[in-house]
Formats: C-alpha cells, sequence, structure tokens
C-alpha cells in the first residue's frame, strides 16, 4: 500500500489521472461490467450514506417525506411535455421487450421476438413525467396541497463519456417534487431547498458554493427557472453540485393537474423539483484531497478516529489494548466514529498509509513508550502534522480538533475559491485569464447568441447569475450592449 500511494499521480502533473487514480486505489468505486456504469465500493458507500442521512434529516425538518415511484416510465408521458422530452430524448434508455428465450441455434438466450411491449419503457433519466402522472390521482382541492414528496433512488443516463462519480450513466441521487396552490408557493420552495444544498455543502462538506440562477439555455428541461450551487475544484474548474427548479405550470398541464381553490374556481398546480446526485463524492473528492490520497472532512468521513497500535509482543498489546478501552469508549459516548485497529496481519505503516489514503482525520498510534510516558502520537489529516499529546483529556481534546478540522478545510477551499474569482471587463482579459482557471465575473448581454459564442471560443459557460452577486448594470465584455449584472464563467466538469 505504501508503494502503490507513492505511485499516485500528482494532482500538478495531470489532475484528471489523479482524480481516476484516488477513487480506485482509495476504495471508493470501480468500473462494472456494464459500460458507463460503477461499483461503488463499501467505502465509497459510507460516505454516500452519511451525506445521503444528513441530508434525509434536512429535508424532513422543512416538511418533506419520502415515496418512491418507478423506474420504469411509459414512452407516452415523455411527449406531453414538449422541453422535456427535447432535454432527455437522447439520453433515454429504452425498454421494448419483457422475454428472453434460449437461441434456437443453441447460442445462449436471446431477446423473444413475440414478446415485443406494446408501449415501449423508458428508464428514468428523471421522474417529473411519472410523478406528476400520479399526482393528478392525489390533487383534487386545495386542501390536498401542498404535496411534499422526496424519493431515494437511481436514474439512468445514456452519456457518452463518462467518470466515476462525476458523470456515470447510472447515478444515485434524490429527486425532490413538490406541488403548490400558488406561484409564490412554489418559488418560495425552490429557493429555499436550494439554501438546505448550501448549507450541507459548506457545512457538512465544508465546500464553498456560489448560489445562483441559470440562464435560460442551461436552465434544466421544462423548467421556468433553475437554480443552482456551483463549487469549485482545485484545478480551477466548476461543478455544479446540486440543483433546485421552478416548473411553474408547465407537468400540470402536460398531465392535467387541476384543484379546486378556495374561491371554487379550478387552477393548475404549481411545481417544483430539486435534487443531488453521487457527483457530490466528486465534489468531495476534488475540493479537499492532495497528493496523498483523500482529505476527508469530518463530518462526512465513516472513520474519524482510527488508533493503530505499535507493539512487539502480546504483553504490550494487552497493555495497549486496556489504555485504548476506555478512549474509544468515551469517543463513541459522543458521536464519534472510532476504529482500533489492532489486527495482526498489517504492519503499522501499512495501515498508517492506508488510513491517510482514505482520508480518516485523526490517527492515533499508541507504543510501549507512549505507555510509560502516558502519551499517545496524533496526526491530522488535513495538514498531516504529528504532535505528542497526553492521554489525560484526549477524547474532549480529539472532540474539538474535530470541529477545528472541519472548520479549517472549509477555510482552506473558501481561500483557494476566493483568490480565482476574479472580475474582468473586456473579452480579451476573459480569454486570458479563462486558461488559468477559475470564476470569472464578467457583464453579459444577456443573449443566447453572445453566450453561445463565448462557449464555442472560449469552453467557458456561464455557470450562474448570482444570488448575492453586484447587482451594478455594465456594458457586455463582447458586445457593448447594456448588461444588468456581472455573472459567473467558467469551465465545467
Amino acid at each position: 500500500m505504501a508503494i502503490e500511494l507513492k505511485n499516485l499521480t500528482k494532482r500538478a502533473d495531470n489532475y484528471s489521472q489523479w482524480y481516476n487514480e484516488l477513487v480506485v486505489k482509495a476504495d471508493l468505486a470501480e468500473q462494472s461490467a456494464v459500460r458507463g456504469c460503477m461499483v461503488i465500493k463499501p467505502y465509497g458507500y459510507a460516505i454516500w450514506e452519511k451525506m445521503q442521512r444528513q441530508l434525509d434529516d434536512m429535508f424532513k425538518a422543512t416538511g418533506h417525506v419520502n415515496a418512491y415511484f418507478p423506474l420504469l416510465i411509459p414512452k407516452s408521458f415523455f411527449s406531453k411535455e414538449a422541453d422535456h422530452v427535447k432535454g432527455f430524448a437522447k439520453e433515454c434508455a429504452v425498454v421494448t421487450h419483457y422475454r428472453l428465450m434460449n437461441d434456437p441455434n443453441g447460442d445462449g438466450v436471446v431477446v423473444d421476438p413475440s414478446a415485443k411491449l406494446d408501449e415501449e419503457l423508458i428508464i428514468r433519466p428523471t421522474s417529473e413525467t411519472i410523478i406528476w402522472n400520479t399526482y393528478k390521482n392525489w390533487i383534487n382541492s386545495y386542501r390536498d396541497l401542498p404535496i411534499l414528496c422526496n424519493q431515494w433512488a437511481n436514474v439512468f443516463r445514456w452519456e457518452m463519456r463518462t467518470r466515476m462519480f462525476l458523470r456515470t450513466a447510472e447515478f444515485l441521487w434524490q429527486e425532490g417534487h413538490t406541488a403548490h396552490a400558488t406561484s409564490e408557493e412554489a418559488q418560495a420552495e425552490a429557493v429555499k431547498m436550494l439554501n438546505v444544498y448550501a448549507e450541507f455543502a459548506e457545512n457538512f462538506m465544508a465546500v464553498p458554493v456560489v448560489k445562483g440562477v441559470k440562464s435560460a439555455t442551461e436552465r434544466f428541461a421544462g423548467a421556468l427557472e433553475t437554480y443552482t450551487i456551483e463549487a469549485m475544484m482545485q484545478d480551477g474548474k466548476a461543478l455544479q453540485s446540486g440543483t433546485s427548479h421552478f416548473l411553474g405550470q408547465n407537468f400540470a398541464k402536460a398531465f392535467d393537474v387541476q384543484f379546486i381553490d378556495k374561491d371554487n374556481q379550478l387552477k393548475y398546480v404549481w411545481a417544483t423539483s430539486w435534487g443531488v446526485s453521487t457527483r457530490l463524492m466528486g465534489a468531495l473528492i476534488m475540493c479537499h484531497s492532495d497528493d496523498n490520497g483523500l482529505v476527508l472532512p469530518p463530518k462526512l468521513a465513516p472513520i474519524q478516529v482510527v488508533i493503530v497500535p505499535i507493539y512487539k509482543n502480546d504483553e504490550q498489546l494487552s497493555a495497549i489494548n486496556a489504555k485504548v478501552e476506555p478512549i474509544v469508549n468515551g469517543l463513541k459516548s459522543l458521536g464519534i466514529s472510532v476504529k482500533y485497529d489492532n489486527a495482526e496481519n498489517k504492519r503499522p505503516g501499512f495501515k498508517f498509509a492506508d488510513y491517510e489514503l482514505k482520508g480518516v482525520p485523526v490517527r492515533l498510534a499508541i507504543g510501549a513508550r507512549d505507555l510509560e510516558n502516558g502519551t499517545v502520537e496524533l496526526m491530522r489529516r488535513d495538514t498531516l502534522e504529528k504532535e505528542t499529546v497526553p492521554f489525560d483529556g484526549i477524547v474532549d481534546n480529539i472532540a474539538a480538533l474535530l470541529n477545528e478540522m472541519q472548520t479549517a478545510i472549509f477555510e482552506k477551499a473558501k481561500k483557494y475559491r476566493d483568490a480565482k474569482m476574479i472580475e474582468v471587463n473586456s473579452y480579451d482579459e476573459f480569454k486570458e485569464k479563462i486558461e488559468e482557471g477559475g470564476f470569472l465575473l464578467a457583464h453579459w448581454d444577456g443573449t443566447p447568441e453572445t453566450e453561445e459564442k463565448i462557449k464555442n471560443e472560449t469552453k467557458a459557460t456561464i455557470r450562474c447569475i448570482p444570488l448575492d452577486g453586484d447587482t451594478t448594470p455594465g456594458k457586455c465584455m463582447v458586445t457593448g450592449n447594456p448588461s444588468a449584472q456581472r455573472v459567473v464563467f467558467a469551465r465545467n466538469y
């Protein structure tokens, strides 16, 4: 393991290769036998579970409940909302038959041609259509509103170029779908959930984000407005890390979902949808990790503290075991996940390298000399700093240290992000600065033609129109036409 660790490509040499290697070497995921799909390994899934658990608590705290809707969607549903089908048509996997049969030529199995479906079924790329068809049965009166549903599920989009966690054909996510009596309620819901995502990203993932609105060309298919949180990775590229959509009445009209309001008038329902996916795993890796492996913020680390004994004989191990037991119990009583790795089939050096690679925030090493001195060696993963600390008070000290590390990891990422958020005032300056990476704040005239020109010439896209940005009007850097405010441009994943 120590040798393999040294073989991890340096970020400065090839950031993309570093990422791909780290996902595999840190036991997060691996390629599967199905093109574009991945196997999320237990350690990677443990991180996703912590994300999922925290987000689920935050959703429920805002009044949402979980449900589950079918994986397969009738093809006709996609024809009912024109923008939606246009947005997803090229990514859909289609089920056409429902049975296999033995090959008459004796070569395994083949699709039974007589088992063709009357209507093809689409493996969900997203669930608006099947859910709004269902909501038609749930909603009759204003008393049935709002509906605040979320589902944890997998979706499938036929991606041509894939990279584990960042863009895979099948991925895990949550998708919230809400129904409201008024436009104001639905818009407030969309913004509320964007803020939930931002709070989770910054307070738990330690990833600073910019909150904003997508341009018209970057909106979700079928939405009137798409809100987004945009994070910056260590190579200066943007990663869209969560979106929340105000859908207006598009899906309600497509599926004829109406309700009787308080004035006994028949009206169409207003809608939102919002989601984050296992792409957040990619953000976590690329925002914080280093050339030695993962760096995990303590709140999302499956193992927050690992304790490794160093001993020469069973007598020493027995003494260390006795000393470690109250530490383990004390940490667990505070809700801190701890692993005491006294397995005899791996040497301490191997364990050190392995836990460093996997980003365990705090490592304690205890040997015979430490027993004599009443001390323990402590290493924090974010800085790789080691120090010798006393046994006394170690549990409280570690609890405080984990909080300190959570803040330090966020502040480091924020300092980097802020240093690479640059205002530019001319297109020539823009073309120069975009090569260096980062978020460029520039004026844009609001037209899709100018947006497309910039994208084609620089490979940079409008990541968002910031909600909290400078709203001072100016002139478009490309056309010189009036601009309402600066927007965020970046190259992105």
